[in-house]
């Protein structure tokens, strides 16, 4: 099974879309290359939206289109790398940001402050890397697939504990109960794979 197809048997079925084949057109022309397939299309499947409540994906057609993010992020961090270049720090910003050659491409960002991007490191698409900017505080590399890097970051949020989310020292002042209370309504440990379209 193809990790796109793990993937889709973890969120459910999308609802159905009516995707065009030029929605890509202009995206892949302002990046000088085609997108990771599987990452198209997973984007004509499900569309813009929220995975497991945390993972923010855009299409290009979307509430907010991936090129105009795309745009602003890449602007945001540059700025930020030229400004860290000129103290001599490239630590946390090892990568440049397109439109410079091999450049980080923006494609979502978490609710964790996380921001998500593609390393074109391969003239083929299909084999890039995905690069996670973490809290301003550097960078974490994962191999790819996008399809692979979703799966990955859904198992995350499923496999933690039943209390996850709630501050340790809070635990002795709540009841049994209030804790599954919390539990049902899904303000603490494992987050159900969803997706909720934006």
């Amino acid at each position: 099974m193809s990790s796109l197809d793990e993937l889709r048997n973890l969120l459910g079925e999308p609802a159905h879309r009516q995707s065009r084949p030029d929605d890509w057109t202009e995206v892949e022309q302002h990046v000088g290359s085609a997108l990771p397939s599987d990452f198209k299309e997973f984007l004509n499947a499900y569309g813009s939206g929220v995975i497991s409540g945390e993972l923010v994906v855009f299409h290009p057609r979307g509430a907010s289109p991936l090129l105009e993010r795309m745009r602003k992020t890449h602007g945001v961090f540059a700025e930020r790398r030229d400004r860290d270049l000129s103290r001599g720090d490239s630590e946390h910003t090892p990568y440049p940001f397109h439109p410079e050659p091999g450049g980080l491409i923006s494609w979502g960002y978490d609710y964790s402050g996380d921001e998500h991007f593609f390393l074109p490191c391969d003239p083929d698409p299909d084999r890039w890397k995905i690069v996670t900017m973490a809290h301003e505080e550097g960078c974490q590399t994962f191999d790819g697939p996008f399809s692979g890097f979703a799966v990955a970051f859904v198992r995350r949020l499923l496999d933690v504990e039943r209390y996850h989310g709630i501050e340790p020292e809070a635990l002795e002042f709540l009841e049994p109960e209030d804790l599954d209370e919390l539990v049902a309504a899904g303000e603490i440990g494992p987050v159900r794979p969803s997706f909720e379209p934006c």
